[in-house]
């Protein structure tokens, strides 16, 4: 596994991912197939809405438990070795749009983070993200917007994140 598929999760997150796959396993699994032996009891498939609603649930359901293996089999708790002023996954950077003379401060970190975090949340694999990784206190990142016009950061402040 290479560090561009690691993903840096806290250890709240990581439980929260745990126990939604042993729900979507356990009990959501059971109630799904429940629902599709139910309504294939009902008689014709083809024009049974139940059955398919129950199908496509299944589906999702699914998909999501795949989801969840994969994060958590390539996940790391807690945040990688880095510098007090280096930009790393799991620290809260403050940077300043030079252009602009504007401030912002952001979480890098994973989607799963987002869902729970009470600051922003930037991937470490967004443009922005991948601007400063590992950059420090100090330094000049430029990146390119969605629009192909190039934005300057100059990174201020880089701190741990506590939930």
């Amino acid at each position: 596994m290479t560090a561009e598929d690691v993903t840096w999760l806290t250890q709240e997150a990581f439980d929260r991912l745990e126990a939604e796959l042993a729900e979507r396993t356990g009990a959501r699994r059971s109630e799904i197939t429940k629902r599709i032996e139910l309504a294939r009891d009902e008689g014709d498939l083809k024009e049974n809405g139940g059955y398919h609603a129950a199908k496509e649930e299944q589906g999702k359901n699914e998909a999501r438990v795949r989801q969840l293996r994969h994060l958590l089999e390539n996940s790391r708790i807690g945040v990688p070795d880095a510098a007090v002023d280096e930009v790393s996954h799991g620290k809260v950077i403050t940077i300043r749009f030079v252009e602009f003379d504007d401030d912002e401060t952001f979480l890098l970190g994973s989607r799963e983070e987002a869902a729970h975090a009470s600051i922003e949340v930037y991937s470490p694999t967004s443009p922005l993200g991948q601007a400063v990784l590992g950059r420090h206190v100090g330094d000049e990142a430029t990146y390119t917007l969605t629009n192909g016009n190039q934005m300057t950061v100059k990174i201020l402040k880089v701190e741990p994140y506590s939930t």
